[in-house]
């Protein structure tokens, strides 16, 4: 049994959050075998596989695949970061070999993003003790991560920074107490708001790192113009319909997830 009231203060506090155990290891099992029979060429010039919005990405491989759009965990606290209306605006895998290098770090919102300058568009106010966050990140960790292997990496709280990544922090970032890679055994999930420097460790794990990455955003907001297609192998859920529907303001022009859907 999960505490929620727990999970959404810390991911309040520190901008991510890590649930173990959300898959069995039967259901790792599964969806590393479905990504085996792909036959992806081995990780090196890209660290990516499966990505959408070109097609469906993996949600074309398989129904476990699209079992995760709207884990039964995963939900309720989605809902708490994102309100009743949100959609499903990216997707895609990563995979690190031993010795690949680590990534640039990085914030999609707030001071050190790239679009800082850019004047928001209409938005929530922090009203009635809930969270209202544009953007969540969602990792499904299918081989172990953290501090021994390498993989997602963070400044914890940065995403309540006004201030700017320090460039002596962009550019010697493993030297850096403050960035921290929390453990994620295989079967977790790691939460994050796209509004937290994050990046992508060095691999130094002798196994392949494999995730799954699906990127949620409240229904008005859209990252691209372009959109995850539904998978053509495997018949959705309306729920899961609903997460693959165009942007449109909640309530007005996109349904709620939680009243009226088949569920799991």
């Amino acid at each position: 049994m999960y505490d929620l009231e727990l999970m959404q203060y810390l991911l309040d506090l520190q901008g991510y959050l890590v649930i173990e155990n959300a898959l069995s290891p039967s259901e790792v099992a599964a969806l590393n075998q479905l990504i085996d029979a792909q036959q992806l060429p081995p990780p090196g010039k890209t660290e990516r596989f499966g990505s959408a919005p070109e097609g469906s990405g993996f949600l074309d491989w398989g129904k476990p695949f699209c079992d995760l759009l709207d884990h039964p965990l995963l939900m309720p606290i989605l809902r708490f970061q994102l309100g009743d209306c949100f959609r499903l605006d990216r997707l895609y895998g990563m995979y690190m070999r031993n010795g690949m290098p680590r990534g640039q770090l990085h914030a999609d919102y707030g001071a050190t993003a790239r679009n800082v300058n850019v004047q928001p568009g209409e938005y929530f106010p922090f009203r009635t003790n809930q969270i209202y966050n544009g953007f969540v990140v969602v990792t499904w960790n299918l081989a172990d991560a953290g501090p021994d292997y390498g993989g997602f990496c963070c400044i914890p709280g940065s995403h309540k920074s006004h201030y700017k990544l320090p460039r002596s922090i962009a550019e010697h970032p493993e030297e850096m107490p403050c960035v921290i890679i929390p453990e994620a055994p295989a079967g977790s999930i790691v939460l994050f708001t796209e509004a937290l420097t994050h990046g992508t460790a060095a691999w130094r794990g002798q196994h392949e790192r494999r995730a799954l990455l699906y990127k949620y955003c409240v229904s008005h907001v859209a990252w691209t113009a372009k959109r995850v297609a539904p998978p053509t192998t495997t018949a959705l859920t309306s729920r899961q319909q609903i997460l693959l529907r165009e942007p449109g303001d909640p309530h007005l022009h996109f349904p709620s997830l939680f009243e009226g859907v088949d569920a799991p």
